[in-house]
This record gives C-alpha cells, sequence and structure tokens, in this order.
C-alpha cells in the first residue's frame, strides 16, 4: 500500500484482485491533482482493473475530475465508487467536455523556402488578378465601339469637371512654382561659368519631358484616383456593385470605364497646364535676373521641338490611363470592413504613384533607344 498526503488529498493505492483498487480521500484540487498524477498514471498503465474509489472525497474540481478520467482511460474500463451528488455532476460535465470537439491547433511556423514560396505564390496571384481586371477593363472598351450608346455620358461629363476643371489651380500653382525653383536651382551653378542664358533651355525640356506629366500625373492620383477608389469602394461595402451584378448590368462598363476615359482624357490638358506655368514661373525669374521676355521666348523657341511636347502628351496620357485602371480596381477589390474604403484609397495613391515611376523610367529608356 502506497500513501502520500498531498494538500489535504491522501491517494491509496492497494491490491484489489484481480487489479487495483486508488481510493482518493480529502480534496482533490488542482495541485493536489498534479503533485499526484505522474504516481497515478504510472500504475494505470500497467493494464490492470483498475477501482476508482471516491467515497472519502470532500471536495473536487475540474483539474482533479480531468485526472479520474485520464485514469479510466489509460486502464481501460474502471469500476467506480462515487457518491452521489456534486462529485458525480462534476464528473459528468467533465466527460462531456473532453469529448467535444478539441480547438485548432497553433498553426506551424513556416521554414524559409516555405515562406518565400508563400510570398511567391500570392504575388503570382495578385498579378493574375491586374491581369485578368485588365483585360476585362479592354474587353469592356472595346465592346463599347460597337455600342457607344452605353457609355454614361452625364457621368462621364462629371468625372471630366472634378478630374480635370478643379484641378487646375493646384496644376498652376504648382507649375509656377516648380518653374520658379528650377529655374533658381539652376541659375547657381550656371552663373559660375555665365551660362544664365541656358536656363530657358534647361527648365523648358524638363518640363516639357518629364517634370510636366510626372507632377500631373501625381496631381491626379492623389485627387482623382484615391476619389476613384473611395467611391466604388464605397459601393462595394454597401454591396451595390453586387447589386449591379444581379441586376445583369456590367459594373465595367457602368463605373469604370467612365472614369478611366475621364483620367485619359484629362492628363494631357493638366500636363499642359503644368508645363505653361512652369514656363511662366521660369520667365518670372528670368525676368529678376535681367533677361527680357523676348529673349526667354526666342531661347525657348531654339531649344524645344513639337516632339518634346507630343512626347511629354503622350507620356500625360498613358499616366492617366494607368490612374485610372488603379484607382478603379482598388476599389472594385475592397474589402467588407470599416476599414475598406480608407484603404482602398491608400493603395491607390500608392499603386498610382509607383506605376508612374516605373512608366516614366520605361519611357525614358525606350525614348533614348529610339533617339527622341
Amino acid at each position: 500500500m502506497q500513501q502520500g498526503n498531498l494538500s489535504a488529498v491522501t491517494l491509496a493505492i492497494t491490491p484489489e484482485p484481480p487489479g487495483l483498487r486508488m481510493a482518493f480521500s480529502g480534496r482533490l484540487n488542482a495541485t493536489a491533482a498534479a503533485r499526484d498524477w505522474a504516481e497515478a498514471t504510472r500504475r494505470a498503465r500497467m493494464g490492470e482493473p483498475l477501482h476508482l474509489d471516491l467515497s472519502g472525497l470532500e471536495a473536487l474540481d475540474m483539474a482533479g475530475a480531468v485526472l479520474l478520467l485520464r485514469l479510466e482511460n489509460l486502464a481501460g474500463p474502471a469500476r467506480w465508487t462515487v457518491p452521489p451528488g456534486p462529485m458525480q455532476t462534476m464528473l459528468d460535465r467533465t466527460r462531456t467536455a473532453l469529448s467535444g470537439p478539441r480547438p485548432p491547433a497553433a498553426a506551424a511556423s513556416l521554414p524559409w523556402l516555405a515562406w518565400f514560396g508563400q510570398l511567391a505564390w500570392d504575388a503570382g496571384g495578385a498579378l493574375v488578378t491586374r491581369l485578368a481586371f485588365l483585360g476585362e477593363a479592354v474587353a469592356s472598351g472595346l465592346a463599347l465601339l460597337s455600342h457607344p450608346r452605353r457609355l454614361r455620358r452625364t457621368e462621364l461629363l462629371r468625372h471630366l469637371d472634378e478630374a480635370g476643371l478643379r484641378a487646375f489651380p493646384l496644376c498652376i500653382l504648382l507649375g509656377l512654382l516648380l518653374g520658379m525653383i528650377l529655374a533658381f536651382q539652376s541659375s547657381v551653378p550656371m552663373r559660375r561659368f555665365g551660362a544664365e542664358s541656358f536656363i530657358p533651355n534647361l527648365v523648358g525640356i524638363s518640363l516639357l519631358r518629364e517634370l510636366g506629366p510626372l507632377m500631373a500625373a501625381v496631381i491626379l492620383a492623389g485627387r482623382t484616383g484615391s476619389a476613384f477608389a473611395a467611391e466604388i469602394g464605397t459601393m462595394t461595402v454597401n454591396e451595390e456593385v453586387d447589386a449591379l451584378r444581379v441586376m445583369g448590368i456590367d459594373p465595367m462598363a457602368w463605373l469604370v470605364l467612365p472614369r478611366i476615359l475621364a483620367a485619359l482624357a484629362v492628363m494631357p490638358i493638366l500636363a499642359l497646364v503644368m508645363d505653361l506655368a512652369g514656363l511662366i514661373g521660369m520667365g518670372v525669374v528670368m525676368g529678376t535676373l535681367g533677361y527680357p521676355p523676348a529673349s526667354v521666348v526666342a531661347a525657348l523657341e531654339r531649344a524645344l521641338v513639337l516632339r518634346d511636347l507630343l512626347g511629354g502628351l503622350f507620356k500625360a496620357a498613358v499616366f492617366g490611363l494607368a490612374v485610372g485602371l488603379i484607382g478603379c480596381r482598388a476599389g472594385l477589390s475592397a474589402g467588407r470592413g470599416p476599414r475598406a474604403v480608407g484603404d482602398a484609397a491608400t493603395s491607390a495613391v500608392v499603386g498610382g504613384i509607383v506605376a508612374m515611376v516605373l512608366l516614366d523610367g520605361l519611357f525614358a529608356t525606350l525614348f533614348y533607344r529610339l533617339g527622341l
């Protein structure tokens, strides 16, 4: 016989042919169960028939009930001596809880190779989704050519006003400041070599070929791209886009195409406004340096050719198309939570700016290779 006084509980293990008898007395709580767990489970694993005698117990908690049921599972069918009342109820409730579904196991941490593979898989899936959206937009645009009445002209005019006319003051202000800053900054090193007369050449080429379209596209992404994403994202969150699909209306033709066409149409105009404002700002600075307007205009005529302007306007149109596509896609892919609209607007602005930088680098390489 083995006895031990553990936290106000006594466990007595005695032979009882053809097996063992485990008698508990006192209070079988969590502390007592923890201390008796190793010895009791070791004896129960011997495979002998087990008699669990609880007649001497004064109290039993959940941890003690788990220990008793564990002993029963280890020894096979066990014979119980349980006084009726709270102890039997505790055993029944614990047995029911243990027989229920277990909580899901925590996900094992992926090794670095699996993590890299998952990252590549997610990136590939995102690329396929973007290509699918682009293909759907192209297909809807081609279908619109054969059915031009499907275009919502009222919505197109509204977006032209919001993206174009209302952006003129901001473009003029930034263009003036940009032209003045470029003229002032370039005058400092050019003065050392007596080459201040070439400031119009530098500023004019920079504005028409690069900075004018790029800054106009940044304005479009910040104002219009985020607005597109917020509007369509709100409709997605409110399930209005799903309602259009249920009614048989294509959201691409109804919501996306008017916005894309508006962005495509206004971007060359915004770039032209930015260019003119920047040249005026540069002319003001040249006036403060003692150069008359006639000499500035003559320098611009000698330095600039028509392909500089056309190349910049073409890049601006491509930038506008990219901003419109990215803004509309961010709105349509918005989630359902309270942060969905804000996340969609942020994604539209960041994606639009990154796309513009990439496209501008591509155009720079292409124009250099073509000698333009």
